[in-house]
């Protein structure tokens, strides 16, 4: 992992919740540089992005993976820990550590930008500044949560454990911090993002698409209230980022088809900036273009052949009988170790620290927000609000631009399908919902908001279909699997894909909030339980 000392404090948010960068903390900050200018707190702000973005470590925790045993090797130990669930006490950029380090080293640039903009009396011309950091501070607490914490819940989230929730900088070593509860960390995020977006002015960057500019900072909100449950706000801000056609700002997926095959030329055209459809891009220490493309790292845990034909991106749907050429953004399969699949992302970049010794960082790129996303998110909430007919005119919009499919999705066609996406005449009286034996497109739902009607848990199948597809290696299923409660399973699959259950998570098992650190359970912070 690489560690960024700042010449200022901001790292010491950091060192003082997870007692790490001990080298930071040999003294105190007596000679930092003071943020005195709107020159340094502008460019002080372009350090406020976490660099570990924790893809693959929700990605492996997901249901987008199954073991193939002895077929693969694992890029390491941290894959093992994280494919099990396991309380990881590996270190590396997709580790716990490095999430939790990178995320609380992020809110401290935050926080010194705002004492910076306070100490100047909040002027008006560093509206801007401001918003984007209190955006930077929301943001990181918003993934710490999400992470190290159980879903919100409105029925006990006021007891679940949360993180703690960092408002001013630090001028002392190790400070001690108290977990807040979930809900309390959700109201201070909303808090800050309410007073954070309407100062964002997309005029003061060079580069916009690394900030949070105006539809990032709306990406960010829609998501946000997805998970809070506040659907009125997820759309209102949904349409900030869409418009009045959505179509022209999605990405456009068939401009990928005559670059099928090519892992590196897709997954260097998907992070462009130049693209609508591209909200937020933050490069990042992270080895998810090494292990979700076409070679032999991590394969011992990958997206399978069988997992792909039966569950996601090759899976038949509303869309008709899956066909290779029917998604333009293609799905390449690959026989070897036991058949697995790719879908181009992230390309595999590296940072050499020494080129004649050819050492380094791997590293990629993150779109950590996209106008597809945002249009799932609203299609979402029309579903949760019963509005069926506005959500079908979202999901119709995202079938039709991603697949050549001649098939117009419709209410009918939605309660037709997922109803009972997999017939099975050997057990005519079974809904026929996911098994770890059988597995289908369509897995037991157990959310806390009850589900109303058939019509509407026919829409969520939907909805959980596409979102699974458009976020697939984003590790973003990961939160939709906590948010509604879905039980998923630890599989084995041997060359004949015959398989083997190791472990299943039920919908109340507390490994669904990741362990904290170790080294920040033995500073003193509670650690999450665990059975």
């Amino acid at each position: 992992m690489k560690n960024k000392y700042l010449t200022i404090s901001v790292a010491l948010m950091c060192a003082g919740l997870s007692a790490s960068c001990d080298r930071f903390l040999d003294t105190l900050p007596d000679n930092r540089t003071e943020v005195n200018t709107d020159e340094k707190i502008t460019s002080l702000l372009v350090s406020g992005y976490d660099e570990h973005p924790g893809i693959v470590l929700t990605e492996m925790m997901s249901d987008n993976v199954d073991s193939r045993g002895t077929l693969g090797n694992a890029y390491n130990r941290l894959q093992d820990e994280q494919f099990a669930w396991a309380d990881m006490l590996e270190t590396g950029n997709d580790s716990p550590k490095a999430v939790w380090d990178g995320c609380y080293g992020a809110i401290a640039v935050a926080n010194h930008a705002l004492q910076a903009i306070e100490e100047q009396g909040n002027p008006a011309r560093l509206n801007p500044q401001r918003g984007e950091a209190l955006l930077i501070r929301a943001y990181h607490h918003f993934r710490l949560i999400n992470i190290f914490a159980l879903h919100y819940s409105s029925l006990h989230g006021e007891t679940d454990p949360g993180v703690p929730y960092a408002t001013d900088p630090e001028t002392t070593v190790a400070p001690y911090y108290e977990r807040e509860s979930v809900a309390e960390v959700y109201r201070k995020i909303e808090k800050d993002l309410e007073e954070g977006l309407p100062l964002i002015d997309d005029d003061i960057y060079t580069m916009p698409k690394y900030h949070f500019n105006r539809k990032a900072a709306n990406a960010f909100a829609a998501r946000f209230y997805l998970y809070y449950g506040k659907y009125d706000k997820v759309i209102a801000h949904a349409n900030e980022v869409l418009g009045n056609t959505p179509v022209n700002v999605l990405r456009r997926v068939i401009d990928f088809v005559p670059l099928a095959g090519d892992y590196s030329l897709i997954s260097n055209e998907y992070i462009l900036p130049k693209h609508e459809a591209n909200l937020l891009l933050i490069p990042v220490y992270c080895y998810a273009g090494s292990i979700f493309r076409n070679t032999s790292s991590g394969k011992k845990y990958m997206y399978s052949q069988y997992l792909s034909s039966s569950e996601v991106t090759r899976s038949n749907g509303p869309w008709g009988t899956y066909r290779s050429d029917l998604f333009h953004h293609r799905t390449s399969a690959y026989t070897n170790y036991g058949g697995y699949c790719c879908v181009a992302k992230h390309p595999s970049l590296f940072e050499y620290t020494d080129r004649v010794a050819a050492i380094g960082y791997t590293r990629t790129v993150q779109v950590a927000f996209t106008t597809d996303e945002v249009l799932l998110c609203r299609a979402e909430a029309y579903i949760m609000r019963e509005e069926y007919d506005k959500a079908v005119a979202d999901l119709a919009l995202w079938m039709s631009n991603h697949t050549s499919s001649t098939v117009t999705l419709t209410r009918e066609l939605i309660n037709i399908f997922y109803s009972d996406p997999v017939p099975d005449p050997d057990r005519p009286d079974d809904p026929h919902y996911y098994t770890w034996e059988v597995p289908t497109v369509k897995k037991r739902l157990n959310p806390e908001t009850p589900i109303v009607s058939d019509e509407q848990e026919n829409f969520l199948h939907c909805l959980l279909h596409f979102r699974r597809i458009e976020t697939i290696f984003d590790g973003l299923r990961w939160y939709d699997i906590k948010r509604f409660g879905i039980v998923i399973y630890r599989r084995e699959l041997d060359a004949n894909n015959s398989i083997t259950l190791l472990d299943s998570l039920p919908v109340n098992d507390p490994r669904r909030a990741v362990q904290l650190p170790d080294p920040v359970i033995k500073a003193g912070m509670m650690p999450n339980p665990r059975n």
